[in-house]
C-alpha cells in the first residue's frame, strides 16, 4: 500500500504529491542497516526479522559460508518459496474460475 504525504512539490509547473518515505534502523545476522521505504516501520521490522530468521536456520546447518555466500543463498531461497506460491495461487486462481464456470 502505497502512502501520500501531503506535502506537494512542483514539477515542471504541475504539484506532484511525494510518496511518504520512513527510515527504520534495523539489525540482520549482527549488522545494523537503515532502510527508507513506503512501508510502516512494522512492515519493516518484520520482513527483516524474517530474513533475520532465514539466514540463521541457514548458517545452522551450513556454517562453513561467509556473510556474502550466505546472503545469496538466503535470497535464492527466499525467491524459490516466493515463486512456488504463487504458483500455488495460480492453481488456486484457475480452480475457482473452473467452479464459476
Amino acid at each position: 500500500m502505497v502512502t501520500i504525504n501531503q506535502d506537494l512539490y512542483s514539477r515542471g509547473g504541475i504539484k506532484v504529491a511525494q510518496p511518504k518515505k520512513s527510515r527504520t534502523n534495523v539489525d540482520i545476522y549482527g549488522k545494523s542497516y537503515t532502510i527508507i521505504g513506503e512501508e510502516s516501520t512494522s512492515h519493516i521490522r518484520h520482513v527483516t526479522n524474517l530474513v533475520d530468521e532465514k539466514m540463521r536456520e541457514i548458517h545452522d546447518v551450513n556454517q562453513s559460508l561467509d556473510t556474502t555466500k550466505l546472503a545469496v543463498l538466503t535470497a535464492v531461497n527466499t525467491m524459490n518459496d516466493y515463486i512456488k506460491l504463487k504458483e500455488e495461487i495460480e492453481v488456486l486462481q484457475s480452480l475457482l474460475e473452473e467452479k464459476e464456470d
